[in-house]
Parts: C-alpha cells; structure tokens; sequence
C-alpha cells in the first residue's frame, strides 16, 4: 500500500455519484429517484402512486371514522383490507414480469451491478418497468407473509395516527394534524420497503440478506410503537403509559431519521443483541462466543428465572439458585468431548484449535476434565451449597435497620477487605497502574531473556498465587454468605426479586470480580446512609440493587473508554500533521460549538451499548446501531489463508497456555468479553479478543496479521514498538516525569510479557560461504559422507523394522550447529522420514544451465505461444510418488525468504514443458525407448551374486536395482579415490552395534574388514555422485541451488537413479545435509573428526528439517514443532543466495489492551463503509495509517470479507483458575 497524504478523497468521483443516488432511495424506502441516465416521466409517476397508497387508504379510513361513518376498529379493517388487495396486486405483476423475462430477480441482497445498469424502458407497464420499480420477492413464503404484513400494517398503522386520538393525546387539533401528516409519510416509507422494493439500509449487519429479512426491519418498529399504543388503550389510564405514548408518538415522526443514520438495528442484530443484554445483565450470565451458544444460554438461563419465581421455599431458591449458578458458570460444552476420549483431545488439540498443544498439556490442571477437575467441582458444589442453606435458615430471619448489628455485618467489612486486597494484588501485575497513567514500580524492567524474565517474577508470582485463592476460592464463598442473609429474600416472590437473586448468584461464580466489585458498592452505600433509611432504593431490595449497579458501572465504563476514543479523533486530527485535512479546523470548532450535542451521542451510544461511529474515521459522530459483543455475524475462525499463517497456527496452542497463566494471575487486567489485547513479537502481529468468560474458564480467539508489511502496516508497528519499549525496555530507577506514560493516549495500553514457545527467525546472505572456492571442493566430499551415513542408516532402519531412534544414538560428543547452540531442545520422539521435495528451477537457473546440447534448455520467455503442458520432472515424479505425501500448491513463501517464483503463479518454470522446435529433438539426449528402466529392479539374476565374508554385513546390504547404473565400470573405478573409506569404517563402527544381539568388537572389525560390502557401498555412492553430475567438483552457486531444489539436469544416470525411489530420495537428502553441513563449518569452523561430524548428522536427523519453504514437509514440520529448520533461497533482484535459520525457543512477547470501544467504532464505520457506501479504495482514507488509533491494524484484524486477517483461531476454551 502506498501511504498518501491526508486530503485523500473520502470517497471518489465515482463513488460519490453512487452514493447520493443510493442515499434518497434509503431515505425514502425505496423509490429510485435519482437514477443517472434519463426515464420516462411514467417511471417517476408509478413510484410516487405506488408511495402514496398507503396513505390514500389511511385517510379513507380516517375521514369515514371523522364523519362517524365508521368506528375506529371498522376504519382500521377497510383500510388494512385495501392495502393488501394492492400488495397482493403488485406481486402478481412483479411474479408475472419475471416470468416473461425469464430471470430470477432477486438473490439475497441488492446487487450494486443491477442498481448501476441502465434500462430501456418500452412502456409504463412493460416487464422492465415493473421489475425495475417493483423486483419481486424470492420466496413464496415471503410473498405470502409481507402481503398479509402489509395490510396489518396499513389498518393497524390507521388506526394508531387516528385523529381523534392524537387529539386526545395532545388536546391540540394543530399539533395532531401536524404529528398525523408526518406519521403517514413514516408508515408509507414502511410499506414500500415492505412490498415494493427495499432499500439498502445503512444499517447492514449480515453482508448478504439471503432469506429477505431486511424488508422487515420498518414495519417492526411501528408494531413496536402500536403495540404501547394499544397497550395504553385497553389498560384504562394509567399515566406512565399514557405519558410514553405520547413521547412515542412523537419520536415516530423521527424513524425516517433513524432509519437513515443506521441507529436503529437490522432484526437479526437486534434479536442477538437483545439476547445477549438480557443475559449478562438480567440474568448475570457472559457474551457467548457462537449465536447458538447464545441461544441456548439465555434459554436456559430464563427458565432458571422462572423457575425461582414459582418455588415456594425460599430455602430453595437460595439453594437452587446457588446450584444452578455454579453450574451454569462451567464451561459444559467441553463435558461430552473431554469425558469421551480426553487423550484424543489433548493429540488433537493442535489440529483442531489451530495450534500446537500446550507444554505438558495432559498433566495441566483444567485442560482435561479427569477427577482432579471433578471432585473440586464437586465439593465446590456441596461446599457453596450447605454454607448457603445453613445461614439462610439461621441469619436470614433476623431484621436490623442498621448494617453494623446485622448478621451480614462480619462477612461485609470481610468483603470489603477481600476487594482491596484482589485490587491491589491485580494493579501490581501489570506495566501500569491507576488506568495506565503511571508505571509500575514494582514490575520487572529491562527483561531481556526468558530466564530473566521468569527470575524478577517470582515476587509477582507469589502475589498472584494468593490473588488466586483470594478470588476463586474465598470471594466466592463470602459472596454467596452475604447473598445467603440477606433480608430481601423474605419477599422474593415477585418478577425484579427472582430476576435479581438468580442473576446476583450467577454472578458469584460467572465473574466473581465483577460481582464482588458490585456487593462492595451496595455495602458502601449502606455504610453511607447507617441507621437512615432510603426508601427508594432500599424498597428495590439486593438482587434489583446489584442488577442496576452492574449495569450503571458497565454504561460507566463504557463512557469513559468512548470519551477517551472521541477526544483521541478529535485532537489527533489537528496535531497530527498526515492526518490534518483542509476540514479539521472546520469539524473542531464545529465539534467545539456543538459540544453539548457531542456529550449525548457519546451518551446515547453508551446506553445502548452501541458503538460510536467516527464517520471515515474523522471527527464526525454517529451511534452506531446496537450489536453483539463480537461484533460479527458469522463464526468465529473465519480467516484469508496464506503461507505466512502457519506460524500463527503453531504458536496459539502455546499463546493460549501463557495467556492461560496470565489471566489467572490478573496481568492483563479485568477480563471482560468483548476485551481486546495485541501482541507483537519480531514481525509477528497477534490480536487476542476475549469471547466469554466463566468460573475456571475463558474463551479467546486469535488473530494473525499479515507478515508482508505494506507501508501504513509498517507505520503502525513501529509506533506499537514504541509504546512497548517505553513500558518494558525502561531503565531500572525512574524519576517522577519518566514515571508518566507518554503514550496515555493512544489505543494500545502495555499490560506484560508472556512467555511463548514460537520460531525466532534468522536471515543470512550467504556470498563468501556458496560461491567460495574452497567450500565447493569440501562440498564433494561432505555429500559422499553423508550420503554413505544415510545408505548405513537406511540399513539399520530396514533390519529393525522402524526408524533410527534418537535414543538408540552411540551418544558420540560433538558440538551443535549454529543454531542449536542457541536453544536446548529434548528430542524425544522417533524423527520421521523426510520426502525430499522437488523445487524446480526457473527461468534464472534454465539461462545457467551448462548443458548446451539441450534444447529442452531454452527460456520460458522465449515460448511465443504461452507454456505448454508441464512435463514431470524427475524429481517432481519421485516426489509424488510417495505415499501420503503431496505437494504444496502455493508457492508463496515466508517473509524474507526469496525462493525462486514462477511466471505462471503455482508453477515452476522448468514444470513446464519445453518448445520442441519442429518437433524433431534436434540435441536431445538418445534415449532407448524400448529399454524399461525398471529391469534393472526385476532382473537381478543378470547380476553376480555377493559374498560376504562377515554374517552380519548382510544386514548393510543394499537392494539390488541400487547396483544397476549403467555406467562403466572403469569410470567407476577412477572415482573409487573419492570414497571416503576411513568415514565409511567409522560410521560401520558405531551402527553396527545396534544390529547386533551381543555387542562384540571382533564382529565389528569383521564389518569394516568385509571389502565386498565397502564395494558395495562405494559402488551405490560414486553411482548417485555421477547422476547428480557432482563427479566433478561443484563450479557454480547456480548448480548448487539446483541439486539443492530437487532440479536435477540430465545425466547419464539420472534415470536409473529416478527409477529408485529410495535412492534418489536419499541422494537429495544427503546433498542437503552436505550444504548444511557446509553451512555450519563455514560459520563455525571445519570438523576436526569424525566423531563431530557423525553427531551433526544425527542432529539433522532428529532436530532438523532442511528442505524449502514451499514444501509441504516444511509447513508439517513447524506444525509438528520441528525444533529447527533451513531452507535455502535465491534473491533474484540482488543475485544473492540466502539461508533461513527457524529456531523453536521460548521467547518474550509483549502484550497490551487495547481501547475496545476504539475498535468497536472503526469496526462499525468499516462496516458502514464498505457494505453501505460499497467505498472498497485499498487507498481509502479511512484505512491509511493512524499511529494513536491504529485504524490499519484494526481494519486488518475485522472479520472477512471486510477484513483481511491471516489466521483466525477456532474459539479457544482454556481454564485459568
């Protein structure tokens, strides 16, 4: 992304004129007046009558009931009855015109292609006139249902703006012929939307409205406005309703406006939305992280309400609420899978949940429900219960006025010590207190190492670990004691009481700090008033207490995190000088003078719990209409894919262990759904949001940024950098200004660092080491060395029927590589056999190649004629081959790692087949067609018959097709002095006792003395050393990179050598670990004996992946935590080769909060923009970088299709008690 100034256009020239054609017609509901190209006059002249009908219809009601032709009810039915024979009319003739035309209408949503074409209209009732003005529904279904809604509407609508009842609301023929015309354009702006054709909504929650709800949002809040009317009529007077119908008259006059600035919910996010606040707040339950978690949730949850109110006992409610609260609290969606197979859950953890299993993830408490985990729920259980109904039937009789002699008055003054204690201890965990305006003495600074890091926390440790008791263990036992004695329990019977009591014991175990926070405040205020009475608020009783105080507190919260959000617009549209427009001076003072107006929609969005929506990000707002907590409609987990993502997939499972720990010890501050927190580590982004939370459990969902930092994604990384070296990288004594945070302000406030297991990434250019001389003559022979350990190990392999075990190594001293000895990793699993898999060359490596006898040689670009079908190369063959093994189909690589990529995107230039010029093969190799290669596998009776003079050599015998290489014996023979015969008795020594029942020295110096078993070897060795065309030393890097990719030129016996298999995949293996081996002695110094050098080989081996980063094995490898992996790249720009080093270590990561309600804002403009104004400019505004709001970062990190994160974890259940 290019980074452009801050004048950029908000929308262009194109979709400006988009959106003022759009805008009227959502205004409106519906009518298209504004289209672009001209229409006939009719086309206008249909829309207004088909507008107007309503209306037409209402006032032959009202004026029949005004001449007492008619009663009210009478008027209502004609004018319903009207209604509906014309919406019936207009969807037969919308019916009919889609079957002369022949095409389905309507599919889900509006398509902006269909509202930008242009159309020839013939006549005023021709079939493209009536599917322009009228489109028609797309269930029959909903034919049927919006016809009938359509004439309740209309009667029930007439009969709600009857001028005889606005006059007997308002005493005032003036005001009610005013509030009635107004009213009338309302209803008709419904009905057109209902049956004629509906417009786009600003507010848009689901991208597509595939089973046509969106007609049903406008009608539903005017039956929600006729029901209070009706409401009021048939209850008699009373004046709370009369005065809400009187307001609601006149705010209906407003729901054109409403509907226009998107305030108002879509039907779908208001049913989720209302769900979710019903649960939290009314019956003290959590945001769930799925809509049928949800769902089911609140189902059960208000039958506990219900339940409560019909007990008689109130022995049994406080009993029943206290079981079903606790109960409820657990995460018992994780029951049936752990109980059926919990070893499975613990394998397949990281499959599932998109990462690796946490360390020691069986033994841990809480990941596996076992009877640990049981029997603590269990006496939790009996333990809350007999506390609770032994003080209800003891203490709850006893009547005091005054706090200090009632029963409740030990436990309050317990609680108020337990609530500063668990504060206090939760403040010192983080890198800040007093909401992030001060840093935090006490925590640990300049932490450079995990060793480090885990030795200044000990001190942290403890006071967590007590935090931990205090409040998953103590609070909630005092709690419910409190709850247990109250003396509102004895008039219980009634809607707020049940509502209250069942929610305020929910809350005990749901979240046991929110709650405990709550009973302080009502024991303050009790304190406050002693021995006066306050007769409202005493009347309420507890549970309705505790149910406005959470609710006042979470609006509280709300405000304060909007307020913050709104100020960081306002002033950073000023002072910061890439986001000053030529407005802003404008918008301040208009923001300045308007300040009053600013403080009631922060406000209003607070109170609906609905975001607050910057308008482009600038300092124009707007409330957003209410929405879930996750903010999405759809599953979480929804993600855009790349190479890059694996990383992210590898870390989470370790991420959530760390965050696991940090929950529970409060280093990340209150843990309320709908949380957000970014962690960066190297160029990794990661973004954390908190799902739901529970006793003992919380679920997460994380999120991975992309790793190809454009330069607005750079601006912003650099700034979080900032802020987190400020907090953590800060010198040990500090004086009272460097004590400040700096960065107050901005969205991302540091919390702590976080232990996790990920790969650190190491980048070499590796001129002087591949084009040295010296180091291409060693590399001859490093590559017979290793080929002959691995033909020895393939042996050893073979005869014991699996493969060569870590643990059964001669454990032979030698040093590590490079990167080994930056990590200690404990192998303790059988190392798996790796497919070596074909990277084939390209254009570059074609123009290199020094066979020039080939035409099969030219460029790619020289095809006139586009690449013609792709041939399978040889090692592209054997790679293939393999069973359970395929390649990888993208070729994309890892950040800073250049392989060498196609012109024809997924394909490998040299896949692709040659032009044969004239088709003749002029130059090309002879080959004997009727000559199978195979034979040499299935004729071994052609070949003479091996003696061994040691009985155990036969063990290191090789297949016979191996012995197979058409080459002369005497060219053989003059390689003979290459074979490196003192490596190959060395490491016949150390692996012949392992095949041996009884180790015995005589038997192994008969195997080192066995020449036809040497031969052997030295004949299957020096056979693949002139197939890979290395009998000569190694001249060029270019030659290198290509045995190293799997490209292998034509040799003489590069067809034998693909005809096997095993072999040819041994070959490549063995030159791989030959360029590892250069690579480690040229960063680390030569070998000085064969001890080190058989150990390096082990090391490979066991710990290594060495491979490319387009091979699939490289992605299972870091799945699998490989402990280390390398792969060597070509920089075609810079014409250097380089290695990547990926090491698994335990690394810090930095973590911080972010301001949720800042999100929750540009989410919803996000929203807006793209789904309503359809403005998708990759250069748009509001997605330039913000260094304070981090608006890239956050608009990265939304749900697809609006936003584009990499990796997006399945929710993620951990406990964290």
């Amino acid at each position: 992304m290019v980074r452009m100034g801050p004048d950029v256009p908000l929308l262009n020239e194109y979709k400006q004129e988009f959106f003022w054609k759009r805008f009227p017609q959502t205004v409106l509901g519906g009518p298209r007046f504004k289209l672009g190209y001209c229409a006939p006059p009719y086309v206008y002249v249909n829309q207004v009558v088909l507008f107007l009908t309503p209306w037409l219809f209402g006032g032959v009601g009202t004026l029949l009931c005004q001449l007492q032709l008619l009663q009210e009810l009478h008027a209502a039915m004609l004018s319903g009855a009207l209604m509906f024979a014309v919406a019936a009319g207009v969807q037969a003739v919308a019916l009919y015109a889609g079957r002369r035309s022949g095409v389905v209408e309507r599919f889900g949503a509006p398509n902006t292609l269909v509202d930008e074409e242009e159309v020839e209209f013939t006549h005023c009732v021709s079939p493209e006139t009536v599917r322009f003005i009228a489109p028609g529904k797309r269930f029959g279904l909903n034919v049927v249902m919006h016809t009938v809604l359509a004439g309740l509407l209309c009667g029930f609508g007439t009969w709600y703006v009857l001028l005889g009842r606005l006059t007997a609301l308002y005493g005032s023929i003036g005001a009610s012929l005013v509030v009635f015309v107004l009213s009338w354009v309302t209803v008709c702006i419904a009905e057109y939307s209902l049956v004629v054709n509906t417009a786009t909504e600003t507010a848009t929650f689901q991208a597509q409205d595939t089973y046509e709800i969106s007609p049903l949002t406008r009608p539903l809040y005017i039956f929600i406005f006729i029901v209070v009317d009706l409401t009021d009529r048939f209850l008699g007077p009373v004046p709370e309703l009369q005065l809400a119908s009187q307001v609601l008259h006149v705010l209906f006059l407003f729901l054109p406006l409403l509907w226009a600035l998107g305030i108002l919910p879509p039907l779908d996010a208001l049913f989720l939305w209302g769900m979710e606040q019903g649960l939290v707040f009314g019956l003290g339950g959590s945001p769930m992280s799925s809509n049928f978690r949800l769902l089911l949730m609140f189902g059960v949850s208000a039958g506990v309400a219900v339940c409560n109110y019909f007990i008689p006992s109130t022995l049994g409610v406080v009993l029943f609420s206290t079981a079903t609260g606790f109960l409820l609290s657990l995460d018992l969606s994780q029951v049936g899978t752990l109980c059926h197979a919990p070893r499975t859950e613990c394998k397949d953890y990281g499959l599932r949940r998109g990462g690796s299993p946490p360390p020691l993830l069986s033994i841990t408490f809480g990941w596996n429900l076992g009877c640990r985990e049981v029997l603590l729920y269990v006496s939790l259980l009996l333990a809350a219960l007999a506390e609770a109904g032994l003080l209800h039937h003891f203490h709850s009789s006893v009547q005091s006025q005054s706090l200090v002699k009632a029963p409740q008055a030990p436990v309050s003054y317990l609680l108020l010590v337990l609530f500063s204690l668990c504060w206090l201890l939760r403040e010192i965990q983080g890198a800040y207190v007093c909401a992030g305006l001060l840093l935090n003495p006490v925590y640990p600074k300049g932490m450079s190492s995990v060793q480090t890091f885990k030795q200044k926390n000990r001190g942290l440790f403890i006071a967590a670990a007590i935090r931990r008791v205090l409040l998953g263990l103590v609070s909630p036992f005092a709690l419910i004691a409190f709850l247990s004695m109250d003396k509102s329990l004895q008039q219980l019977h009634g809607v707020p009481l049940s509502v209250g009591f069942t929610r305020a014991f929910r809350m005990v175990w749901q979240s046991s700090e929110d709650a405990l926070l709550q009973v302080v405040v009502v024991i303050i205020v009790r304190l406050a008033a002693g021995n006066n009475r306050l007769p409202g608020w005493d009347s309420l009783g507890t549970g309705v207490q505790l149910l406005l105080i959470g609710l006042l507190m979470d609006r509280l919260t709300q405000f304060l995190a909007k307020l913050k959000f709104t100020l960081t617009v306002l002033v950073t549209s000023w002072t910061e000088k890439k986001q000053r427009r030529q407005s802003a001076g404008t918008l301040l003072a208009l923001n300045a003078s308007l300040c009053p107006l600013l403080l009631a929609v922060v406000t209003l969005s607070a109170l609906l719990s609905a975001p607050l929506l910057p308008l482009f990000t600038l300092p124009i707002f707007l409330v957003g209409f209410p929405r879930p907590q996750r903010s999405w409609p759809g599953p979480v987990g929804t993600a855009c894919p790349c190479p890059d993502s694996i990383f992210y997939q590898q870390m989470s499972g370790s991420l959530a262990s760390a965050l696991r720990t940090a929950f529970a010890r409060g280093s990340l501050g209150s843990l309320a759904p709908g949380s957000h927190f970014l962690g960066r580590f190297q160029d990794r982004m990661v973004w954390i949001v908190i799902l739901e939370r529970g006793y003992g459990y919380c679920t997460v969902n994380i999120k991975g940024l992309e790793l190809q930092e454009t330069s607005c994604h750079t601006v912003e990384a650099r700034r979080v950098d900032e802020v987190f070296e400020a907090a953590f990288e800060r010198p040990e004594r500090l004086g009272l200004t460097q004590g400040l945070n700096l960065h107050w302000a901005n969205a991302l406030t540091p919390c702590a660092v976080l232990a996790v297991r990920v790969y650190s990434d190491a980048r070499n250019v590796l001129s002087g080491i591949i084009d040295s001389h010296d180091n291409l003559r060693k590399l001859q022979d490093d590559f017979l060395k290793a080929l002959v350990w691995l033909l020895l190990r393939y042996c050893v392999r073979k005869h014991k029927g699996s493969l060569w075990s870590c643990e059964e190594g001669m454990g032979i001293g030698g040093r590590r590589s490079q990167s080994s000895q930056q990590a200690q990793i404990t192998c303790n699993q059988l190392p798996e056999a790796i497919v070596v898999e074909s990277k084939v060359s390209s254009l570059r490596f074609r123009q290199d190649s020094s066979s020039l006898t080939s035409f099969g040689d030219w460029s790619d670009e020289d095809d006139l004629f586009g690449p013609q079908p792709a041939r399978r190369t040889v090692a592209l063959v054997t790679a293939e081959a393999q069973s359970g093994h395929t390649m990888l189909q993208t070729g994309a690589s890892l950040p800073g790692s250049v392989e060498m990529d196609s012109l024809f995107e997924n394909m490998a230039l040299s896949a692709l087949q040659p032009l044969q010029p004239l088709g003749l093969g002029i130059g090309m190799p002879a080959v004997d067609k009727g000559h199978n290669p195979e034979i040499f596998k299935e004729s071994p009776g052609s070949l003479r018959q091996l003696t061994f003079s040691c009985p155990q050599s036969e063990v290191f015998n090789l297949p016979t097709g191996w012995r197979t290489a058409p080459l002369l014996p005497s060219r053989l023979l003059q390689l003979r002095p290459l074979f490196p015969e003192d490596w190959y008795r060395f490491a016949l020594g150390q692996f012949g006792p392992v095949v041996q029942s009884e180790t015995s020295e005589d038997m192994t110096k008969a195997l080192k003395e066995d020449e036809t078993l040497k031969d052997l070897h030295a004949q299957v060795a020096l056979s693949c050393l002139v197939s890979l065309g290395a009998e000569s030393a190694f001249t060029s890097p270019s030659y290198i990179y290509r045995l190293y990719c799997g490209d292998v030129p034509w040799t003489e016996g590069l067809e034998w050598l693909s005809s096997s298999k095993e072999l040819h995949q041994l070959a490549l293996r063995a030159f791989r670990f030959s360029f590892k081996l250069l690579f480690d002695q040229a960063s680390l110094g030569p070998m000085e004996s064969p001890e080190e050098m058989f150990s390096a080989l082990e090391e490979y081996e066991r710990d290594w992946y060495i491979g490319l980063v387009s091979e699939k094995g490289w992605h299972d490898s870091i799945l699998q935590e490989k402990p280390f992996l390398f792969s060597l790249g070509h920089d075609l720009s810079m014409g250097t080769y380089t290695g990547r080093v990926l090491s698994l270590q335990e690394q810090l990561v930095q973590v911080g909060r972010l301001n949720g309600e800042g999100v929750r804002g540009q989410w919803a403009n996000l929203s807006w923009e793209l789904l309503y104004a359809t403005n998708d400019d990759e250069e748009r505004y509001s997605i330039q970088a913000h260094p304070f709001m981090l608006r890239n970062l956050t608009v990265q990190a939304a749900d697809p299709p609006l936003g584009y994160p990499i990796y997006s974890s399945a929710p993620l259940h951990f406990p964290c008690l």
